[in-house]
């Protein structure tokens, strides 16, 4: 039995997969030299969201979601998630980083990064490139990123800035639709938040510790009151997200066309 399971569990891991980390080296060639020429890369970050949200959200959302475009849009691919993003300084502490846990880097590494992950990938015949932010904090330097890459581009490079646009507008008015005010939704751990959280993966919330981050305030790491957040509330935001960054890609497809773009063999 397991060896007639194994081809099975090789399959959903390997070739059928989105995420180019489940891909071997030949794996990944051949998916590009089939079409699958536009690449997503997750940003997430390491930071605090008071005491109901684990440390590492904006990983597992950027990496779920990213996902998920990618399949809405077909013949594309998603890169490993960036999890080391700047969170202010570090000595002395300020914003995120006065709270155990956070990750912060300067925004020159940062850029680095982004700007040698999208070349690196341009190497390897990927015509576009996505940076996918979920974090509002670097939303501007990922356009500088993209735009140092564009200087003598052989693929495209974009800041897809509607995927973070989209929770702080669409889903914002939906949930005040709802009977959810400004106070309780929040910025940064409150009820949007923690409903985002929800929706993509229950363990990164402590439900013990709803009523902790409702009492805890800017001063404890939050903004809003998470203490009604629920997964379907979650998943409004995640349908807009994805429906919002998946049309905006297509347009830009559509828009900026590479004709005779380099391969690598």
């Amino acid at each position: 039995m397991l060896a007639l399971a194994a081809p099975t569990l090789a399959a959903a891991s390997g070739p059928a997969s989105v995420y180019i980390e489940d891909l071997t080296s030949p794996e990944l060639r051949d998916r590009i030299a089939a079409g699958a020429t536009t690449v997503l890369v997750p940003i997430g970050g390491t930071e605090q969201s008071g005491p109901h949200i684990a440390l590492g959200k904006h990983n597992v959302r950027a990496r779920v979601l990213a996902g998920r475009i990618a399949q809405g849009l077909g013949n594309t691919l998603v890169a490993p998630t960036i999890a080391y993003v700047p969170e202010g300084a570090i000595t002395p502490p300020a914003g995120h980083m006065r709270f155990a846990g956070t990750i912060s880097i300067p925004d020159a590494a940062f850029e680095s990064v982004l700007e040698a992950t999208a070349r690196s990938f341009c190497q390897h015949g990927v015509r576009d490139v996505f940076f996918l932010g979920d974090h509002g904090g670097y939303q501007k330097n990922e356009e500088k990123a993209a735009a140092r890459v564009n200087r003598a581009p052989s693929c495209r490079v974009h800041a897809l800035l509607d995927y973070y646009r989209a929770t702080q507008s669409s889903y914002v008015a939906e949930l005040k639709r709802r009977g959810h005010g400004d106070a309780e939704i929040g910025m940064h751990a409150g009820l949007a938040d923690t409903a985002l959280s929800l929706a993509i993966d229950p363990a990164l919330v402590r439900q013990d510790a709803l009523a902790a981050g409702a009492k805890a305030g800017k001063a404890g790491g939050v903004d809003g009151d998470p203490r009604r957040a629920t997964a379907e509330l979650g998943r409004l935001g995640v349908d807009r997200i994805v429906s919002a960054s998946v049309a905006a890609i297509r347009a830009s497809l559509q828009e900026h066309p590479i004709q005779n773009p380099s391969r690598q063999p």
